[in-house]
């Protein structure tokens, strides 16, 4: 179906095969059953103080976790697809949670309204019959695109959702998602989101299997191809962060404290040093050595007798460049609470050229861009004779 959405301008739905364009003559969802059907689903109460009891009563449901996926039906696309009506337009007291002070559609709800849709898209992929609550806890993993087919939303018409499992893994969904906006009699589409969800077990510590997923027809096909190329795949010659790590434990004995009895910050500098220079080792296959300090801050001084936490990861490479970063934390014998005391920019040079690195997560992605602007801080490229190398 195509719909006017300007003058000259025609967009094609994108999704599987949109129903009756009249809300009203279909059994859909009201924005508001969303969350409350959610709720329902993992057994969660509106009052915080019952919080407690409902995780309790999720930890009865992990023997309903598949062991494999070979042990769960296929579904197919159509049995995840759902519709979700906002009526600004016939609800006007629905608007105003969603109105700007320029009077047009906040933004922000809608992506509150789509990720909730893609939750409950994937628990109904992964509907279990015979249990009133799912033993999964499907969480958002990735917004892999969100397109807008119209600059501004109209906050006095109608708006719909739709949305269904366009690809499966064995622990990860993909959500297509649409959204449309009622013009005269028809809902013209206005916006088109890709999320990718993974499913956790019943206490979220762990990852779980999903359903796996049957497809009936070329447009479904070309969906799963789709979502497959939105997986993050690791180029040759490349390795994850998260495989980057080392750390270390020190325990801060009175030998190490300053004229002030607290322990000696050149004594930090080191360890984290020695770590680091440890990680990049490990990572580049050769003897490494060190270019550039950057941005070392002393946080909160470390009192004698506390457990020294050390972590390091490399964050980021070009060439033979290995960028780490160690981050310090102490926590002392009478509190087990954490505290960050330093984080140690290193900049090493291998002698050979080193794998780049590729993050996974949006926290790692934030570690990369980090480490790329203190390697692109270092005053200019180094030479250093062999026989000049530093080492721990």
């Amino acid at each position: 179906r195509l719909c006017a959405l300007g003058k000259g301008q025609l967009t094609p739905g994108r999704g599987l095969t949109q129903g009756p364009q009249n809300p009203k003559k279909q059994g859909i969802f009201h924005i508001h059953e969303v969350r409350d059907k959610l709720r329902e689903i993992v057994g969660a109460s509106t009052n915080w103080r019952d919080h407690v009891k409902a995780m309790e009563e999720r930890k009865l449901l992990h023997s309903f976790l598949a062991k494999s996926q070979d042990e769960l039906p296929p579904r197919r696309m159509k049995d995840s697809y759902i519709e979700v009506l906002l009526p600004l337009g016939s609800e006007p007291e629905l608007r105003e949670k969603y109105l700007t002070v320029q009077n047009t559609v906040r933004f922000g709800r809608i992506l509150e309204d789509l990720d909730s849709l893609g939750v409950l898209t994937c628990y109904m992929h992964n509907k279990i019959h015979s249990a009133k609550m799912s033993p999964l806890s499907i969480v958002t993993a990735l917004v892999d695109k969100i397109d807008m087919c119209k600059k501004s939303l109209s906050p006095e018409q109608d708006i719909k959702f739709s949305g269904h499992v366009s690809w499966v893994g064995k622990t990860s969904m993909e959500v297509k998602m649409q959204m449309f906006q009622l013009h005269g009699d028809e809902f013209c589409p206005v916006l088109d989101a890709t999320f990718v969800m993974v499913a956790r077990d019943s206490e979220n510590k762990g990852p779980a299997f999903v359903n796996p997923l049957i497809l009936e027809s070329p447009e479904e096909e070309e969906l799963f191809r789709q979502g497959e190329c939105t997986l993050i795949f690791l180029p040759p010659n490349a390795v994850w962060m998260e495989n980057s790590k080392l750390k270390s434990l020190e325990i801060c004995h009175p030998q190490e404290r300053n004229i002030f009895n607290r322990i000696f910050g050149g004594f930090l500098m080191r360890k984290a040093y020695e770590l680091g220079w440890a990680t990049a080792c490990s990572f580049g296959g050769s003897r490494p050595f060190v270019v550039a300090v950057d941005d070392i801050m002393f946080q909160k001084p470390v009192e004698v007798g506390s457990l020294l936490f050390l972590s390091s990861q490399v964050c980021f490479t070009q060439n033979n460049y290995i960028q780490v970063r160690v981050h310090s934390e102490v926590a002392s014998l009478q509190e087990k609470e954490h505290t960050t005391t330093n984080v140690f920019h290193f900049t090493f040079m291998s002698e050979k050229e080193v794998p780049l690195v590729f993050p996974k997560t949006y926290g790692e992605s934030m570690l990369y861009l980090d480490g790329q602007r203190h390697f692109n801080s270092m005053s200019g490229p180094a030479t250093v004779r062999k026989d000049y190398l530093w080492n721990p």
